[in-house]
């Protein structure tokens, strides 16, 4: 793992926080989020992260890296009592706007990941993350320390991200390009975003590759106990480029059929 001084982080996550109130002025009108869809009452959960937490009635949920809220919200209308936490201070603001348009019952803080056990003093049933979201952390290890003050003995963690062996490869899922472990800083200046790659928008970004080990030892090294580990060989969004859409409605890429892991998904309890 590359060694940041404290500025540079700063400066890092600052120019992340930009670039993704950049791109949430976009995500937020954008197809792919279709937000008119959600306020009519559609969730934006898929079925993994539904199965595996199951009944949430009543249960204190804090969602790290929110964006803005859909997942969040989407987990109060299966009537877990939430709080959603993100980097971007539109985004936030965006979520706190749909809340109060909706009438759901959420809390929406503004702060970076790492700064929470200063921000957030009670402890949660369960704390989520997921899709493209520890890639904007460069410490595992660190963030691990948060998810074991946020939970509740005996809380479950669940995460659902896109698989490593993806962040490997260039943007037409063809080449190795990066490294698998979290060998470096990947510094870009980019253009457009996922959810809408023709938005004339243009932003700097700095983002970390983390293995499947370093994710897992990191969790288990800071009181998580893992329960599950689980591969799938698709997406559930059309976030990527060259990629085709399966008869089961999934995502995979072109040509590759089931051959390259897409998602993976974690489960764990604080001891």
């Amino acid at each position: 793992m590359a060694i940041l001084n404290t500025a540079e982080l700063k400066a890092m996550f600052e120019a992340n926080r930009q670039g993704w109130n950049t791109r949430t002025a976009v995500h937020k009108e954008s197809e792919f989020y279709d937000v008119p869809s959600f306020k009519a009452g559609k969730t934006t959960l898929n079925k993994a992260e539904l199965e595996a937490l199951g009944d949430v009635s009543g249960k204190t949920l804090l969602h790290v890296q929110c964006h803005f809220g859909l997942d969040t919200l989407s987990w109060a209308r299966e009537g877990a009592l939430v709080t959603g936490v993100d980097l971007s201070d539109l985004a936030i603001e965006t979520a706190n706007e749909l809340k109060s348009e909706l009438n759901i019952e959420a809390t929406f803080l503004c702060a970076n990941v790492y700064d929470l056990p200063e921000v957030l003093h009670e402890q949660y049933d369960i704390v989520f993350t997921s899709y493209g979201v520890i890639g904007w952390l460069p410490d595992m290890n660190r963030w691990a320390q948060v998810i074991n003050h946020c939970l509740k003995p005996g809380g479950t963690f669940y995460m659902i991200e896109f698989h490593p062996v993806v962040w490997m490869l260039d943007e037409n899922l063809e080449h190795i390009k990066y490294h698998y472990h979290n060998a470096e800083t990947i510094s870009e200046t980019s253009t457009g975003t996922y959810a809408d790659p023709t938005a004339a928008i243009e932003y700097s970004e700095h983002s970390w590759n983390h293995s499947l080990s370093e994710v897992l030892n990191a969790l288990i090294n800071n009181g998580i106990t893992v329960q599950q580990l689980n591969e799938y060989p698709y997406s559930y969004y059309n976030c990527f480029k060259n990629i085709d859409q399966g008869e089961d409605g999934y995502w995979r890429a072109k040509g590759l059929g089931d051959k390259l892991p897409m998602m993976y998904s974690v489960m764990g309890v604080k001891g």
